[in-house]
C-alpha cells in the first residue's frame, strides 16, 4: 500500500460549519420571515448553479428571496448568511497539525462568494495549498469527477490520497476513484482513522 502524500478535506460539515445547507436556510427562513415551501423550491431549482459557479450570490438571492419586494435589502441577507459560518476548531486543530507533512487540499461544494468569505475569515490560505471548489471547477461531489480532476491537478495517483468528508455518499465516491476515504464522525475518531492509514497526529 503506498503511503499517504496528500489529504484533503470537505469544509462545510468537516473544517467549518456548513455554509448553506437546511440548518442554515431554516435559520433564514426564521429570521426573515419567508415562506418555506416557496423559498425551497426555488433553492432547489437555483442550487447546481449557484455552487457550480454558474450564478452569484446576488442573481441567487433575486431568484430565492427578492422576486418580490422585501422588508429587508439583499445586503442584509448577506450578512446573515456569512455570519452563519463558524469554525470547527477540534478539526482544524488537527488538519494544522499535519499540515506540513503532506499536500493539504479541499474538496468542497460551495457557492463562490461564501467559499471565498469563508477561505478569508479562517486563513484557510494557510493551512491548504488547492482548494477544488464546486464553484470554481464546475462539478460538485459526488461526481466522480471532482475527485479524479484533484488527482490531476495535484499530480497524485489515487492510492497515495486520503479524503475526509462527513458525508458517505461523498466518502463512497472518493473511494470509488481509489482514494483512502474518512468518513468524518468526531475529532477522536478522526485521529484514530487518519493514523490507520499511516498519518501520525
Amino acid at each position: 500500500m503506498l503511503e499517504i502524500r496528500a489529504l484533503f478535506w470537505d469544509v462545510g460539515g468537516v473544517l467549518l460549519t456548513n455554509a448553506w445547507d437546511q440548518e442554515e436556510r431554516s435559520l433564514a427562513i426564521e429570521r426573515f420571515h419567508l415562506d418555506k415551501d416557496e423559498f425551497e423550491k426555488r433553492h432547489k431549482e437555483s442550487v447546481q448553479p449557484f455552487e457550480e459557479g454558474r450564478i452569484g450570490l446576488d442573481e441567487y438571492l433575486q431568484r430565492t428571496v427578492f422576486y418580490q419586494p422585501r422588508t429587508f435589502s439583499a445586503e442584509e441577507f448577506k450578512q446573515f448568511m456569512f455570519g452563519l459560518s463558524k469554525p470547527r476548531p477540534e478539526i482544524l486543530q488537527i488538519a494544522r497539525a499535519v499540515r506540513g507533512d503532506f499536500l493539504m487540499g479541499t474538496i468542497n461544494n460551495e457557492s463562490r462568494e461564501l467559499n471565498q468569505y469563508r477561505i478569508d475569515t479562517y486563513r484557510l490560505t494557510e493551512c491548504f495549498d488547492v482548494f477544488v471548489s464546486s464553484c470554481f471547477v464546475g462539478i460538485r461531489k459526488p461526481d466522480e469527477r471532482i475527485y479524479r480532476l484533484t488527482l490531476d491537478l495535484t499530480h497524485r495517483t489515487p492510492e497515495e490520497c486520503c479524503f475526509i468528508d462527513d458525508r458517505p455518499v461523498n466518502v463512497e465516491a472518493a473511494a470509488k476513484v481509489g482514494m483512502r476515504a474518512i468518513l468524518l464522525q468526531n475529532s477522536s475518531q478522526l485521529k484514530s482513522d487518519l493514523q490507520k492509514v499511516g498519518v501520525e497526529i
